[in-house]
C-alpha cells in the first residue's frame, strides 16, 4: 500500500506506545483576542524538535511541543547516530537507553565488484564512553524521547496540532493552530521550526531552499532476517549483484538489515517500490529469500538549505533548515547539532544574560556546518552517481588504483561520514599561546577516562554533565589553574581532590600541562585554551563566548 509520501507501508515492529490521542488544553478556551502567551514554542515532535524540547527543559523554560500528527513516524528512516550525538543525548538522559538498544558499529568495508578495496575504523582508540554509532530505527529514538519529555513536566507536548498561519510581531509570533476541535492562536516569544524537510512554515516566512537535486534514484529496503554478517557497514560499487551501481548494507536491532540500492535515474518510481519488484533484488543480493520485508522507500538525493536560519523571532533547525543525501549520516546527526547549539544561547536570551544578537552566532554556526555537509554530501554524491564522463572515467580510474595504492583509497567516497563541525566562530577566543596538538577553541571537547578520589571509573563527559548547562572550565595540574569566575563550572583533573586521569589519556588528548586550562561552551565546545590563564583572560574569552562584547 503506498502512502502519500510515496513509501511503501509494510507493517513492521513498533516500540509499544507509538500512537498518542490528542488532549485539549486550557490554551484553547481563552475567549476573544486573549492569547496565551509562551516563551517558547517548538513546532515537530521529531527527534530534532523533541531533544531541543528536552535540552530547554532541563534549562528550566517551559515549551510548547506542536506536532500535526498524532502517532511516531513508521519505518526506520534515519538509523545512524553519532558518538557526538549520543553525548548530547547523554545530557538529556537518554543516551543509555539510546546505546542498550543500538547495535554499536565503527567498522566500515568498501568492496569494487566481490573484492574488498579497504576497511576503515571510525574509533580505533580505547577510553571514550560513546562508541562511533550506533544504528537505532528513527521510531526507537523518537519513542526514548517522548517518553523523557512526559517526565518533564515544563513541556506541553500537544499532538494533532497542526500551525495553519503565523503573524510576526515586535515581541513575538502569533500562532493559529488547527486541531480536531477548531482553530485557536497563541503567542510565543520564539518559534522554533523543527518541521521537517517539507515545513510549512519555512513557507509561511517566504524562505525556499537553495541547491541541488540529484536525478538518480535510490532505493531502500528494511528486512528482517536471521544472518551472520558482522555488525559493519558495508559499501560496494559495481556489485556483482547489482551491476553498474552501489549498494549499501547495515545490520540494525531486531534482526532487521537496511539495504541502499542504486536505481537508473529513469527508473519508474512507482514500480520500483513494489514489494514484489523488491525482493528479486533483495534475493540476488543475498543469495538467499529467507527474508520479511518491514519498510521500502524511493529517494533522490537533495542537498539545498535556506539562506538565513532565523526570520524575526522564527529559528529554523533539522531538515527544515538544511538537506542532505543519507549517505555519511549527516542529517539527523546535524540536527541535533543544531538542537544543541540552539538551546544554550537560547537560554542565556531568554533569561536575558546574553542580547538577542546571540542567537545571530546560531546562523552563523550552523548555516556553515549545513555547508559543509552539502559540500562532502554532493561530493559523495558525484563520486556514486558521476554526471558526466569525465567524472565517471575519474571514478573508474580511482576505483581500479584503490586495489593497490593509499593515496586512490583516500579518493574513494562511499559517503564521508558525520564527525563533529569545526566552527569558525565569532564567540571563538584565538589561541595566544604554542599547542602541539589538543582540541582548538571552535571544536567540540574530546572524551577520555577519568577516576574520582575514591577510584571510581568516569569519563569527562560525564564530568561535564554534572556542571550543569553553564560554561565550564577544565583545568589540568596541581591548582596551578586560576579561580574559576563566577557562575562557572569547573572539572579538574590531577592534584589534591581533583580527578584522577586514566592511563594520562586526558594529558595526551588536550595536550595538557600543569596549568592548562580550556574554557568550554554549554554544548561542550571548545570556546578558548590557555597555557596560563589569567583571571582578565578567562573574563574576557567568556565575554566573547556569551555575545557579551
Amino acid at each position: 500500500m503506498a502512502q502519500a509520501d510515496g513509501r511503501t507501508k509494510i507493517e513492521a515492529k513498533l516500540p509499544a506506545k507509538t500512537q498518542f490521542g490528542y488532549h485539549r488544553h486550557a490554551d484553547q478556551d481563552r475567549a476573544g483576542g486573549d492569547l496565551a502567551e509562551h516563551a517558547v514554542v517548538v513546532v515537530g515532535a521529531g527527534p530534532i524538535g523533541l531533544s531541543l524540547a528536552i535540552d530547554l527543559a532541563q534549562r528550566g523554560h517551559k515549551v510548547v511541543l506542536l506536532d500535526d500528527a498524532d502517532r511516531i513516524g513508521e519505518g526506520s528512516r534515519a538509523i545512524c547516530f553519532s558518538k557526538r550525538s549520543l553525548e548530547y543525548w547523554d545530557r538529556l538522559g537518554v543516551g543509555d537507553r539510546m546505546v542498550e538498544k543500538g547495535v554499536v558499529w565503527s567498522v566500515g568495508r568498501i568492496f569494487h565488484g566481490d573484492s574488498q578495496l579497504y576497511e576503515f575504523n571510525l574509533l580505533p582508540e580505547q577510553g571514550h564512553k560513546r562508541p562511533a554509532f550506533i544504528n537505532l530505527q528513527q521510531f526507537y529514538a523518537e519513542a526514548y524521547l517522548v517518553d523523557r519529555v512526559e517526565q518533564l513536566p515544563a513541556i506541553s507536548l500537544r499532538w494533532r496540532n497542526k500551525v495553519t498561519a503565523l503573524e510576526q510581531r515586535n515581541d513575538g509570533v502569533v500562532l493559529t493552530i488547527a486541531t480536531p476541535e477548531g482553530p485557536y492562536r497563541l503567542l510565543a516569544a520564539y518559534v522554533i521550526a523543527c518541521d521537517g524537510a517539507r515545513s510549512s512554515l519555512r513557507q509561511m516566512v517566504g524562505a525556499e531552499f537553495s541547491g541541488q537535486v540529484f536525478e538518480d534514484q535510490f532505493l531502500i529496503a528494511d528486512v528482517k532476517m536471521t544472518a551472520a554478517f558482522p555488525t559493519e557497514r558495508w559499501f560496494w560499487f559495481d556489485p556483482p549483484f547489482h551491476a553498474g551501481r552501489s549498494a549499501l548494507l547495515h545490520k540494525q536491532p531486531d534482526d532487521v538489515w537496511r539495504i541502499d540500492l542504486q536505481l537508473r535515474p529513469d527508473a519508474d518510481s512507482v514500480a520500483e517500490k513494489r514489494p514484489e519488484n523488491v525482493r528479486p533484488r533483495i534475493t540476488r543480493m543475498l543469495g538467499h529469500d529467507q527474508f520479511e520485508f518491514e519498510w521500502i522507500s524511493l529517494y533522490k538525493f537533495q542537498c539545498r538549505r535556506m539562506d538565513k536560519f532565523i526570520h524575526g523571532r522564527v529559528i529554523f533547525a533539522g531538515d527544515a533548515a538544511h538537506q542532505v543525501s543519507p549517505f555519511g549520516a549527516r542529517g539527523a546527526n546535524s540536527g541535533l547539532e543544531d538542537a544543541e547549539n540552539l538551546a544554550w544561547k537560547l537560554d542565556r536570551v531568554l533569561r536575558k544574560l546574553s542580547p538577542e544578537g546571540l542567537l545571530e552566532s546560531y546562523h552563523v554556526e550552523r548555516s556553515a556546518a549545513a555547508d559543509e555537509n552539502i559540500r562532502e554530501s554532493t561530493r559523495s554524491t558525484d563520486f556514486m552517481a558521476p554526471n558526466t564522463a569525465q567524472e565517471a572515467r575519474l571514478r573508474k580510474a580511482v576505483l581500479a588504483l584503490a586495489k593497490e595504492t593509499e593515496f586512490a583509497k583516500r579518493m574513494v567516497n562511499g559517503g564521508r561520514l558525520s564527525v563533529p563541525t569545526i566552527y569558525d566562530s565569532p564567540l571563538s577566543t584565538p589561541d595566544q599561546e604554542s599547542w602541539r596538538g589538543g582540541p582548538r577553541p571552535g571544536t567540540s571537547m574530546a572524551d577520555a577516562p577519568v577516576a574520582t578520589r575514591d577510584g571510581r571509573r568516569r569519563f569527562l563527559t560525564d564530568a561535564f554533565i554534572d556542571q550543569g548547562t553553564r560554561f565550564t572550565l577544565l583545568a589540568f595540574g596541581n591548582g596551578s589553574a586560576v579561580e574559576a569566575p563566577e557562575g562557572l563550572g569547573a572539572v579538574r583533573i590531577g592534584g589534591e581532590g581533583a580527578l584522577a586521569d586514566c592511563e594520562n589519556l586526558a594529558a595526551a588528548r588536550y595536550d595538557a600541562e600543569p596549568g592548562t586550562t580550556y574554557l568550554l561552551r554549554p554544548d561542550g565546545y571548545i570556546a578558548a585554551r590557555f597555557r596560563h590563564p589569567t583571571r582578565p583572560a578567562l573574563e574576557a574569552a567568556l565575554a566573547r563566548a556569551a555575545g557579551l562584547n
